[in-house]
């Protein structure tokens, strides 16, 4: 493990800046808004809040339970009091997901018959449907993970519109009552192993971006927020990443930090690269940035892979930032950790501590400023399998299982399972929290959980 020391001076204004803006180094459009795949600000921490309950089951501390035909694993989004989430609908049965690990090839062959890529709207008090709509009926032209679904991905929005991206199909742009206001058809291409597209869209200052690496031809673009027309695209040469990218508002400019197999980048709002360097991330980059303390955090650990990296990314950086096996010289690498990565799940700093959720139900804890180890994998009782991130609020780290089992981990130094709460249902979606509410999305539900009155 290498470890820079930040100075007393840039210490003290990353304490300042963070007072301003937050944990996360980004200010949030609303506290009572859930916008993008793990918040507001892209770190899964929540607000604390009276309501939001350590205990649930599927009739305790739940104030509703919608039904969402399809399959679909985005995390629900909340604007005021509507609740959004996709999902395809197949006329006929194919091959149905199920949890673990897949150490090989994906459903080679396109799914069978007729399906229906939909858009459902709840109200978030009563969980009663307030709309759908139909955003494409066809058949799929391209495999996928015999895990995924035809809507891996979650909507975001910029509290005006809604913004829906199915990744090998398009992207639509939805008035909150339900209106289409424009769609943006995306090409389909060959993806690794057949394992199809999975990175969400993040949606800034009028501007919607998407990233979709492939065999073919990888790209990140924008696309303008009221028009849907395309701003700008950049090319990429990476095929073997998923990661949803970060919008990262620091102290220096605002940029866009997309990891990727062969390269970790950073691009300006007009799509010119930043900065740049091979990481010898894992051969899957999946796990998502995020940033907290003032730094970024960009992570990936296939468990076939023996180097599975951390890395601390401090902001400012310009041009080619690091050569491998000298992460430690590097003026913008805060610290590095060549073993301390998971899968599917993204990691969460919450205070100073970051955890990491291993995919075959382990959790690990390292400071989260210098990088060093807190305590090593410890495991989960009982035993369970991950591809969910998890989340935190009131001094708990959850942690939610394949099997729809819920983790409360008790926040700190030591690691101590607090309770475990059952929902019995394949879990692969993030959940999401907003006003005192924590939505689980299951299956085929949407769970609403809150304190019984």
């Amino acid at each position: 493990m290498n470890n820079h020391k930040q100075s007393a001076t840039a210490l003290a204004a990353s304490a300042t800046l963070l007072l301003m803006l937050g944990t996360s180094g980004v200010a949030p459009t609303s506290a009572e808004d859930f916008t993008r795949f793990r918040g507001v600000d892209a770190t899964g921490v929540a607000n604390d809040h009276p309501a939001l309950p350590s205990r649930w089951n599927k009739t305790e501390n739940v104030a509703w339970v919608a039904d969402v035909p399809g399959q679909g694993w985005g995390s629900p989004i909340v604007v005021g009091n509507r609740v959004f989430v996709s999902a395809v609908v197949a006329d006929e049965e194919n091959i149905k997901p199920k949890g673990g690990l897949y150490l090989g090839k994906g459903v080679r062959d396109p799914a069978k018959g007729m399906h229906h890529w939909m858009v459902y709207c709840f109200n978030l008090t009563t969980g009663k449907e307030l709309w759908r709509h139909q955003a494409y009926a066809g058949r799929p032209v391209v495999p996928r993970h015999p895990k995924s679904s035809y809507a891996a991905e979650t909507p975001t929005t910029d509290g005006q519109r809604l913004y829906v991206l199915f990744g090998d199909l398009g992207l639509y742009c939805y008035r909150l009552e339900g209106d289409l206001l424009w769609s943006q058809p995306i090409e389909p291409k060959k993806t690794n192993m057949d394992y199809g597209a999975a990175a969400s869209p993040v949606v800034h200052n009028g501007q919607v971006f998407v990233v979709y690496d492939n065999k073919e031809a990888s790209w990140i673009a924008s696309f303008d927020a009221q028009t849907g027309n395309q701003r700008w695209i950049t090319k990429r040469d990476e095929t073997m990443s998923w990661a949803t990218p970060l919008v990262w508002q620091n102290d220096k400019r605002t940029e866009i930090v997309v990891p990727g197999q062969r390269f970790n980048r950073s691009y300006s709002l007009d799509g010119k690269e930043l900065w740049r360097f091979d990481g010898n991330m894992s051969v899957l980059v999946i796990p998502s940035p995020f940033a907290a303390h003032g730094m970024c955090y960009i992570s990936s650990g296939y468990v076939g892979d023996a180097h599975r990296p951390t890395f601390a990314i401090r902001p400012g950086a310009q041009g080619k930032i690091a050569t491998e096996g000298e992460f430690g010289d590097s003026d913008f690498i805060e610290w590095y950790q060549p073993k301390a990565s998971p899968y599917n799940t993204t990691q969460i700093v919450y205070g100073d501590y970051l955890y990491t959720v291993y995919d075959q139900g382990f959790m690990t804890c390292h400071n989260a400023l210098t990088g060093e180890e807190v305590y090593g994998k410890r495991r989960f009782s009982p035993k369970g399998s991950f591809t969910s991130s998890p989340w935190a609020y009131d001094g708990k780290v959850f942690c939610l299982s394949e099997h729809g089992l819920t983790y409360v981990i008790k926040a700190g130094p030591e690691f101590e399972i607090l309770n475990t709460n059952p929902l019995d249902e394949l879990c692969i979606a993030t959940p999401s929290v907003v006003d005192g509410k924590l939505l689980i999305r299951t299956l085929t539900k949407v769970y609403c959980i809150t304190r019984d009155e």
